[in-house]
């Protein structure tokens, strides 16, 4: 039996899950993967693999049909992020395919509250100055009393709200399937999309890509938001339109940045937001702790295992 792994966290720490792997009498299949394979490469592997683990790879209808030509019987989705994989395709072509879900809130939620901080403080600016010889003195602003519009509240959404909340951030929330307790009412306000966002000191991004998220933050809704808006984006890079991104930060309505996700992945080296001094950039790397990471690859082993029905 063969396994595809093509999740890039997964495979920098294979080496601790080869061994059950091997104690199945499972072959493992590690290409080396920066970001993703593509379509044309999957299409290639996947029908001499019995199971896959997938990564932010295209698992479109394509290469699943493919893959059910030749041995694959089963995918798991390493993480929580699922706009990638055909869910459709799959049940068409009776492959089961699951998630890994509820494994990252703490990490991500963390990583969203850095990025809020540095931006508030400007504290990437100033390591860029003193590393070129120079002693910056930006001034940032105070966290008490700012307001925050959280766009999600999921698993991630819930984490970065208690983190933001304890540093004094008042929270907005937009989310209209979140499920909230009594406790949640009492400590956080709750709007439709985009009523109030003008309030809003901080837009966070932590929310699932859909169809009626993709660009959510527009030219539209920026124009509706406070001068200086500071940007954060932790979830997937098409929830915002990086065109109406590009023009707010040149028009000064918005003062920075920071996004951990790219409507392209990599970031293409002639992206015009590369020229902003103020925005900070990740590498979609929120929730890759080593926690988290053997977290979410044994609950991902253990699905697929019982997909395969391997004991």
């Amino acid at each position: 039996m063969k396994v595809l792994v093509t999740c890039p966290p997964m495979l920098r720490l294979i080496d601790e899950f080869r061994p059950e792997f091997t104690s199945k009498n499972i072959d493992l299949l590690t290409p080396d993967v920066v970001q993703t394979l593509t379509e044309e490469e999957l299409i290639a592997i996947l029908p001499g693999v019995d199971g896959w683990i997938i990564g932010d790879d295209p698992a479109t209808e394509r290469v699943f049909e493919a893959g059910k030509h030749g041995k694959l019987r089963a995918a798991v989705k390493w993480g929580v992020g699922v706009d990638n994989v055909n869910f459709e395709a799959c049940k068409k072509l009776g492959i089961p395919v699951a998630n890994t879900p509820l494994m990252f809130g703490e990490e991500v939620g963390s990583l969203a509250v850095h990025y809020t901080i540095g931006l508030a403080r400007q504290t990437f600016l100033i390591d860029r100055g003193v590393r070129a010889g120079e002693w910056p003195k930006p001034a940032g602003i105070s966290l008490l009393d700012k307001t925050a519009a959280l766009i999600g509240f999921g698993d991630i959404g819930k984490s970065t709200a208690r983190m933001l909340n304890a540093f004094g951030i008042n929270i907005n929330i937009y989310d209209p399937f979140a499920s909230r307790t009594d406790e949640d009412e009492m400590r956080y306000r709750f709007y439709g999309f985009p009523d109030r966002i003008d309030e809003a000191d901080f837009v966070v991004v932590t929310c699932a890509l859909t169809s009626e998220t993709k660009h959510l933050i527009n030219a539209e809704s920026i124009a509706r938001m406070k001068d200086g808006i500071r940007i954060v984006n932790v979830s997937r890079g098409p929830v915002i339109d990086e065109a109406a991104l590009i023009s707010g930060l040149k028009s000064g309505k918005v003062h920075s940045a920071a996004l951990d996700v790219f409507e392209t992945e990599p970031l293409p080296m002639d992206s015009p937001l590369r020229s902003f001094e103020r925005c900070v950039f990740g590498t979609h790397n929120g929730s890759n702790t080593v926690d988290a990471v053997r977290r979410a690859s044994k609950q991902a082993m253990k699905i697929l295992f019982k997909f395969l029905e391997i004991d």
